[in-house]
């Protein structure tokens, strides 16, 4: 095969994968048990499979049940070495507070795939995915009346639907006066089914030299208690 034509494939292939598992991670995820369930009912079954026709998608002719492997694969708690820093911020403290953690992650093990995502411009099917991929997530917001900014009450209540599993997480976020927002988040995960990693950094306005370093350690030590 010509070298363009297996660049094409490899491409096409790569693409259709990103936009079956955003379609796993935002519509199937609360029912991976009975994805592992009645694919395994069929695959017991012996039969030869020449073509996927799917109602609503893709015809996967070449290698069918490529598409089934990665069902399988998807459904059983998937991750991969990559931490998702998910945020949105009024005067770019929390967006700050954001960075400065992910650099203490990748200062402590430079091998984790750290993403970072402003909520209020970005796709929600997009950031679901990245949780969906990632083994720990945190969240952030500033405090704006008690609570937190409507992009991430948004999303955590999406995200408490979807009823992920063996994931880790933190918040963090900046605040001017009572600072609601961390204690906020983290009980929004807890209902969600995160497991949390310490209480969260906040910062109070916007971080100092001080508070980034604590935001770095942070990370530092967020990405040390993943391992345990």
């Amino acid at each position: 095969m010509h070298r363009s034509t297996c660049l094409t494939t490899w491409w096409t292939r790569t693409e259709l994968y990103e936009e079956a598992i955003k379609y796993y991670a935002n519509i199937l995820t609360p029912f991976s048990g009975f994805v592992t369930k009645k694919i395994n009912e069929v695959l017991a079954l012996n039969v030869p499979v020449e073509m996927i026709a799917t109602s609503h998608g893709v015809i996967w002719r070449e290698d069918p049940t490529q598409i089934v492997k990665k069902y399988l694969e998807w459904a059983d708690s998937y991750q991969e070495n990559r931490i998702a820093l998910i945020y949105d911020t009024m005067w770019n403290g929390t967006r700050r507070l954001a960075e400065a953690i992910a650099e203490g992650i990748h200062a402590a093990d430079d091998t984790v795939d750290v993403r970072l995502f402003n909520m209020a411009e970005r796709d929600k099917n997009d950031v679901i995915t990245e949780i969906f991929k990632s083994r720990a997530v945190l969240l952030g917001s500033p405090t704006i009346n008690k609570g937190i900014l409507t992009a991430m009450a948004s999303l955590i209540e999406e995200v408490k639907g979807l009823r992920f599993k063996n994931k880790k997480a933190a918040a963090f976020g900046c605040y001017g006066w009572s600072g609601e927002s961390v204690g906020i988040l983290n009980e929004q995960l807890k209902e969600a089914g995160f497991e949390l990693i310490g209480e969260g950094v906040k910062a109070l306005w916007n971080p100092d030299e001080e508070s980034l370093n604590a935001a770095k350690e942070y990370g530092r030590k967020f990405v040390a208690e993943l391992v345990r």
